[in-house]
């Protein structure tokens, strides 16, 4: 499964960036997200908002792990002053308690701390 991030559905939103893998994820039933990048979404201008937020909440959604598990991750795997925030960190932890989850990220720092630790998925073959 992939989950993509605000970064990602951002891009798609503004211009269209990755319709094709995006489309190609949802039709193999791979695309998941996670309630607090619909939440992000949500505070952002959207075009035909009603029903852009009503598809979100359709697709799979991710576990929403504990504060404190998050923490106990955040300490455990060392992602503290890497310059990512709480959202990022939750969706880290979501992807870690989903067996075989990736992030796709187009953010640089959150990339970084993906790929460190091996859900980070790759952007040329999403699918993967």
């Amino acid at each position: 499964m992939i989950l993509a991030d605000t970064s990602i559905w951002i891009q798609f939103f503004r211009n269209g960036a990755h319709r094709t893998e995006l489309e190609a994820l949802v039709n193999n039933q791979q695309l998941v997200t996670h309630p607090c990048v619909v939440a992000e979404l949500a505070l952002g201008s959207l075009r035909n908002r009603q029903q852009t937020l009503a598809d979100l909440d359709c697709l799979p959604q991710l576990v929403v792990v504990s504060i404190e598990d998050v923490r106990l991750m955040v300490e455990a795997r060392q992602i503290y002053a890497k310059g990512v925030g709480l959202t990022d960190a939750h969706l880290l932890a979501a992807c870690l308690a989903t067996a075989s989850t990736k992030l796709w990220t187009s953010d640089r720092r959150l990339g970084e701390i993906a790929e460190a630790l091996g859900i980070r998925a790759d952007l040329t073959h999403p699918l993967n």
